[in-house]
């Protein structure tokens, strides 16, 4: 079994920033791709970045230049910082992780979302 445990959100101001943080722990032999998603209110669930094991990183355009993912094996965190935020992306953001367990089976895993508000 593996959880999944979030910080990191809160209300920051437009052009602010905030640093997402997500912890895995379990029963982990290897985690793959650890990735971030957001769901803005009436919208659908879309990914903002990822990173893979070897390193290499995925961005939706919208966010390219502005939010960095990155992660830690040896604690298997995964941070996000975002900088230069707008409103339009207040959302709650999830963490995903596709995960290597003891069972030797893959699974994919979603932490519980951190609400993340930008507003004046």
């Amino acid at each position: 079994q593996v959880q999944l445990v979030e910080s990191g959100g809160g209300l920051v101001q437009p052009g602010g920033s905030l640093r997402l943080s997500c912890a895995a722990s379990g029963s982990i032999i290897s985690i793959y791709t650890m990735a971030w998603y957001r769901q803005a209110p009436g919208k659908q669930r879309e990914l903002v970045a990822a990173i893979h094991s070897g390193g290499n990183t995925d961005y939706t355009d919208s966010v390219k230049g502005r939010f960095t993912i990155s992660r830690d094996n040896a604690k298997n965190t995964v941070y996000l910082q975002m900088n230069s935020l707008k409103p339009e992306e207040t959302a709650v953001y999830y963490c995903n992780v596709d995960v290597l367990t003891t069972t030797l089976r893959n699974h994919e895993v979603w932490g519980q979302g951190t609400l993340v508000t930008v507003s004046s």
